[in-house]
């Protein structure tokens, strides 16, 4: 098979019609492809962000990761940016929705396009991905660990934001969800109280959680890391893109 891909940095249209910073990474063959909006983490717009972009270009994906904090702080280093963002409480719901919505449109565009989208995000981004799901016409969504889609932050947190539990009923497409039992957000009780959610509005999820590994098990470069739950996570998403997005 040709496994050639090209990443590129792009710019493609956010919420409100604003023309924000994106990284797309795609294979160079004729397709179909599947689409996947990767949403980034609370850190920011950065290269192990981009990395997991590329990731899912070597498996046969489109992948597009918009740069949420592309207004706060443009040209910015991610540390910058992603600091400038907390101290306005994070990126606003609304837009967020928006802007992931721009890159769904811009992925199911382009040519090799097999007309189906899916988003997946990490820490912040793993509420901002169900958040998503629940608010646009997905194919697929992944939340690794993302606090609050139940339950309120704690006095003194960074982000404003409020739990995503009322939209449960509007969640468009299947779910895959993967937690750290270490974890405190979520915390093992909360993603407990989302399953039963889920389960009792009759919307096709599937959760794995890992002993051992706490918030951020999937960071590569961070002490969080855990390789063993991070590889059974990597291959629970290319079985699950590969059920609902692939083809």
């Amino acid at each position: 098979m040709y496994d050639a891909m090209m990443a590129e940095t792009i710019s493609i249209t956010g919420h409100g019609g604003d023309r924000i910073e994106a990284y797309l990474a795609r294979p160079l063959g004729p397709g179909p492809h599947g689409g996947v909006v990767v949403i980034h983490h609370m850190p920011g717009y950065d290269a192990p962000t981009k990395e997991i972009v590329r990731r899912f270009a070597a498996h046969g994906y489109a992948a597009l990761c918009p740069n949420l904090y592309s207004r706060e702080a443009p040209g910015a280093s991610p540390d910058d940016a992603a600091a400038t963002a907390r101290a306005r409480g994070g990126v606003p719901d609304e837009r967020l929705v928006g802007d992931v919505g721009g890159a769904v449109e811009y992925l199911r565009a382009m040519p090799a396009s097999n007309g189906k989208a899916a988003t997946i995000g990490y820490c912040s981004g793993g509420r901002q991905s169900f958040l998503a799901a629940c608010s646009l016409r997905l194919d697929a969504a992944v939340d690794c660990y993302g606090a609050f889609v139940v339950g309120t932050p704690p006095d003194g947190y960074p982000l404003q934001v409020r739990p995503l539990a009322h939209l449960i009923p509007e969640l468009s497409c299947p779910l895959l969800g993967l937690f750290g039992n270490e974890d405190k957000y979520p915390s093992p009780e909360q993603v407990d109280e989302l399953d039963k959610g889920l389960t009792a509005a009759g919307k096709p999820h599937e959760f794995h959680r890992y002993d051992g590994a706490g918030h951020a098990f999937f960071a590569v470069d961070r002490p969080s890391y855990r390789p063993e739950s991070a590889n059974d996570g990597w291959a629970r998403i290319w079985d699950f893109f590969g059920a609902h997005l692939a083809g």
